[in-house]
């Protein structure tokens, strides 16, 4: 009867747990690795019918023509500069107004909170057309500061709000300390307050960058073919001829790379900031 019963439990946890979980991954996880084997395949075997779907002779050559003749280091190099500085920027904007929005009280408050939220209910391509013109008045069209600055008008004002919630949560009387102990406000903010901001500042900047890292529509029409970012890099190989697939996958799988890499180190602190500033119970 013992014996039945562990059976039952395991046969309960295989296929109501570890199945579901295991499809759950392999739906998941499966376009990543097909893009991947794709990017080592022979010409003859992308194409092949029925699918192949391991590789019977692997090749790098696609690596080589993407680094070498199609320059694909330039377009990485441009994205990361686009992506860290939007990351910089938005952060210090967004954490400074975050800390004015949750300790002071100023006369329109909550019509500038309503606006920032407001501003994700817009679609991208709406504000194109401004934001074009804006860029061209300055003359930052089609450079990395550009780009940058159009980044930002749609990181700034979600992070404000996930900032703002973090710092609710953070007590008052941390700071008050600091002051009493001859901190003013702004040493009592770096010394104090910005350390304990660190979770939560950590997961917005992981959102930021991710947001300009992948970002197509705007860096289309913000760059030229010398500051292309990946994205617009990778859509160049969709022809009117047809789709070069080992080299757009092997460029898939190289642009994966440094979130993959963000990720690992920040999962911890990541996950600690983004449950920051839940309702507790």
């Amino acid at each position: 009867m013992k014996q039945h019963h562990t059976v039952k439990s395991v046969c309960k946890t295989f296929f109501g747990l570890v199945l579901p979980v295991a499809a759950f991954l392999i739906f998941l996880l499966f376009p990543f690795y097909w893009m991947f084997v794709t990017s080592v395949k022979p010409n003859a075997e992308i194409y092949a019918n029925p699918l192949i779907y391991w590789p019977r002779e692997f090749t790098w050559a696609t690596y080589e023509k993407l680094f070498g003749y199609f320059d694909f280091l330039k377009y990485m190099k441009n994205s990361l500069i686009v992506a860290v500085c939007t990351m910089i920027l938005s952060l210090f904007v967004s954490t400074l107004a975050a800390y004015a929005f949750s300790r002071y009280n100023f006369p329109g408050r909550k019509v500038l909170m309503a606006v920032f939220l407001s501003n994700n209910m817009f679609p991208t391509v709406l504000l194109m057309i401004p934001l074009y013109s804006i860029m061209r008045q300055l003359g930052l069209l089609y450079t990395p500061g550009g780009l940058v600055l159009a980044y930002t008008t749609f990181t700034i004002p979600f992070s404000v709000w996930l900032i703002q919630g973090f710092i609710r949560d953070v007590p008052f009387s941390l700071e008050e300390a600091a002051l009493v102990d001859g901190c003013n406000r702004v040493r009592a903010f770096l010394k104090i307050f910005l350390p304990v901001l660190t979770p939560c500042l950590l997961a917005a900047g992981v959102y930021m960058f991710m947001q300009a890292w992948n970002e197509y529509t705007l860096a289309s029409m913000f760059t030229n073919p010398a500051t292309r970012t990946i994205p617009v890099a990778l859509n160049s190989l969709i022809g009117q001829l047809g789709v070069e697939w080992d080299m757009l996958c092997a460029g898939g799988t190289v642009s994966v790379i440094p979130v993959c890499v963000m990720f690992f180190f920040a999962q911890k602190r990541l996950v600690a900031g983004l449950t920051a500033g839940a309702v507790k119970g």
